[in-house]
């Protein structure tokens, strides 16, 4: 990078506010996506105010600028492809102030989830969306992607807690969207906006949170199948039912078969489960244990196991969150790797877009686990692959579009939780088509320069294929 932006980028943020060190600038290439791309220099700021007079010497020097929080994306929306600045907003991490008596807690992007529910706990309240990277990923990625997790289908995701924020404009110019009431019916909704805009809009620095209160308590049952299409009709019958859990999770065969491998075996041998967790009062969590065991006899569940056991309910949702890494585990050589990972269909339509799936991956001689948060119609895929070898990685890409194919026919999307960013943005851009030009016209509003985050989603062209982390030579 120029000699002289570094030196006014110094000025604004101090000599230990950035970094051009070769080990410091490939480390930032990467998220926990398929993804690796070096950017030319990584900022740390402190303040609102350093990241606006940042974006004003990179808007007049065209230099891109990626927002990054933690890094835990999937997608490769925090992976600076075409170069330039990533902003890690990891230093801007108080939780400013929290008000019980209205509902709202003010908080910096780069404050950690886990630590801002240990601070709402204090209170009584939560923060409920529940990301499988909860220890490590900020408030203002959460926002960015729009994140959620296990407990969405009671509790919903990001954007439903979003009563206002602080974000930067391309320009330098400080926005404050939103209010800190919990009602609000003004004009546009910005800070709406810029939840799922994966740092394409503008800078998120801070963060106004609507305040959930804790459930009295919680249990859980662990319920298997011999077929995946029962599973599936279960979780199905049992929100129509109806009944709301706090959470619900599928697993099938092929991701009890890796944690089982990896992990001991700490869940039964069937070809698919789900583990159910209900909450609230002890009257309503009983209640509702013996509904979810009713529909899962009535479809067909050949083993029940409900606990209110603490230890035995952290054990099978830590088994659930170990599919991803566990699956490496099935084959030596061969790394779980994230393609079509996080698509969402109608819960009435988990049979079908399971049965699909699997067709799919035998079609296309792939291996591939599904799993996910079933009760809310989020289902994630993850395939194994030999990442040093071009064949696999074509034929995985191939049965990847199908996928994302099958998801849209059923009425799906493409992705539920985890973003758009390199990834899914050919099916992003194929799921939208009717609403790409007013995206594209948004976008060019807010970033007429187009360096935020530049050539994602709908700017996304080609093959997705391209700047892999893996040691396949043609495809790095």
């Amino acid at each position: 990078m120029d000699k002289a932006i570094v030196q006014k980028i110094e000025k604004v943020v101090g000599k230990d506010g950035y970094s051009t060190k070769t080990a410091d600038l490939y480390t930032y290439g990467f998220d926990a996506s398929i993804f690796h791309r070096t950017p030319d220099i990584v900022i740390q700021p402190r303040s609102t105010e350093q990241v606006s007079e940042i974006l004003k010497i990179a808007n007049a020097a065209r230099i891109p600028v990626v927002p990054r929080g933690a890094g835990t994306g999937l997608c490769g929306g925090a992976v600076p492809i075409e170069g330039g600045i990533v902003l890690d907003m990891s230093r801007m991490d108080k939780v400013l102030k929290v008000s019980p008596a209205d509902l709202w807690v003010d908080v910096q992007a780069g404050v950690v989830y886990n630590d801002l529910n240990k601070v709402l706990d204090e209170y009584g309240f939560f923060f409920p969306c529940s990301p499988g990277s909860a220890e490590a990923c900020q408030i203002g990625g959460m926002v960015a992607l729009n994140a959620s997790g296990m407990k969405a289908v009671k509790y919903g995701a990001t954007r439903d807690y979003v009563l206002g924020l602080t974000f930067v404009k391309a320009d330098g110019e400080i926005v404050r969207a939103g209010t800190r009431t919990i009602k609000d019916s003004s004009g546009y909704q910005l800070a709406r906006l810029m939840c799922g805009s994966e740092g394409t809009l503008g800078v998120i620095t801070e963060v106004t949170l609507k305040l959930a209160a804790k459930p009295k308590g919680s249990a859980s049952a662990l319920v298997a199948f011999d077929d995946v299409h029962d599973a599936g009709r279960f979780v199905s019958a049992l929100i129509a039912r109806p009944l709301i859990p706090a959470s619900c999770e599928l697993m099938d065969s092929v991701s009890i078969s890796a944690v089982n491998k990896s992990q001991g075996n700490p869940l039964p041998d069937c070809e698919a489960l789900c583990i159910v967790e209900v909450d609230g009062e002890p009257e309503q969590i009983e209640r509702d244990l013996r509904t979810v065991q009713e529909v899962a006899k009535e479809n067909g569940a050949t083993e029940i196991t409900a606990t209110h056991d603490k230890k035995q309910i952290a054990a099978w949702t830590s088994a659930r969150k170990s599919v991803m890494t566990s699956l490496s585990a099935l084959k030596p050589g061969y790394s779980s790797v994230s393609l079509a990972d996080d698509m969402a269909v109608p819960v009435s339509k988990i049979p079908d877009a399971v049965s699909a799936y699997q067709k799919i991956a035998e079609k296309y001689g792939v291996t591939v686990a599904t799993y996910g948060h079933a009760s809310d119609g989020n289902l994630h895929t993850k395939m194994l692959l030999n990442p040093v070898d071009k064949d696999e990685w074509d034929r995985g890409v191939k049965a990847v579009e199908e996928i994302f194919d099958a998801t849209i026919a059923l009425g799906g999307t493409v992705t539920g939780e985890h973003g758009v960013g390199i990834s899914k943005a050919p099916s992003f851009q194929k799921e939208r088509a009717s609403a790409l030009s007013s995206i594209i016209a948004i976008k060019k509003a807010m970033d007429p320069n187009n360096i935020l985050n530049p050539g994602k989603l709908q700017q996304w062209e080609g093959s997705i294929l391209t700047n892999l982390r893996y040691p396949c030579e043609e495809y790095m």
